[in-house]
């Protein structure tokens, strides 16, 4: 998409599924090239890339498995950046599923998905409300790949999900997940129990194609109406006004952080 391609918008109130409804108040959705990167970048560095190629930028607001520590990122940093344009995506890197290789912080199990998503869905709030981003804004829920074809490593994951979509929806914030095509992302979109679903779906594919729609992986109903992203290539080495950093890109058709 090009960047005269990039639009925002306001969309109306919504009623989130769940057990117990929760009426959202109405999002922000912007429409356009979104990049991520571990570390927010400085504020010098981010006026520095507002080109035009790219609109929105995610950042890591909390979690144990967040990988990077985030110097720059405070309110201030929230306010000044989003007053220069930019969008933003918060990201919350929670607890890993417990059969996913490698050592995490935070991994749940069977017996703790329940209690951990909610505590996990609450943190993610009080962050996101600490830097600024207010009620309606989205949190995106970072949930790396594991083998969907283990059921109760997979039931965990989607215990885990829906206790923490619901925490957050108990705040008025709306509830978004990233996860990858063949695993995560899955998961939650052949889920034949849709309560307490994300609102929105982040889904890894890395094919290069800058799109929310022609290589839409799963049933064509699913998260219509501006609520669909696509991480479409990874450690993309980019320069732009003197500052050089390593990117993800991503097509974005859904909500932003609402700011100010």
């Amino acid at each position: 998409m090009s960047a005269a391609g990039v639009a925002l918008a306001a969309t109306g109130a919504i009623v989130a599924q769940s057990a117990t409804a929760t009426t959202l108040p109405a999002a922000k959705t912007y429409t356009g090239r979104a990049f991520d990167t571990c570390t927010a970048p400085s504020l010098s560095a981010m006026k520095a890339w507002k080109t035009g190629f790219y609109g929105a930028a995610a950042v890591y607001v909390g979690g144990k498995n967040r990988g990077c520590a985030q110097p720059n990122l405070t309110a201030s940093w929230v306010k000044s950046v989003s007053a220069s344009g930019w969008k933003l995506i918060p990201l919350y890197v929670g607890a890993q599923p417990p059969c996913q290789s490698g050592a995490n912080p935070e991994k749940m199990t069977a017996s703790t998905a329940a209690s951990l998503g909610a505590n996990d869905g609450a943190d993610a709030v009080a962050k996101a409300a600490a830097l600024g981003m207010k009620s309606g804004s989205p949190l995106y829920l970072d949930m790396e790949s594991y083998d969907t074809t283990d059921t109760s490593c997979n039931n965990a994951v989607l215990t885990y999900v829906r206790a923490w979509d619901k925490a957050v929806h108990a705040k008025t914030y709306r509830t978004g997940f990233y996860g990858f095509r063949s695993s995560s992302a899955k998961a939650v979109a052949t889920t034949t129990n849709r309560t307490d679903m994300p609102d929105i779906l982040w889904y890894a594919l890395w094919d290069k194609v800058n799109t929310t729609t022609s290589d839409w992986p799963f049933a064509s109903t699913l998260w219509t109406g501006h609520r669909r992203a696509h991480q479409y290539m990874v450690n993309s080495k980019e320069s732009r006004g003197g500052y050089t950093i390593t990117v993800d890109r991503d097509a974005w058709d859904a909500p932003v952080a609402i700011v100010g």
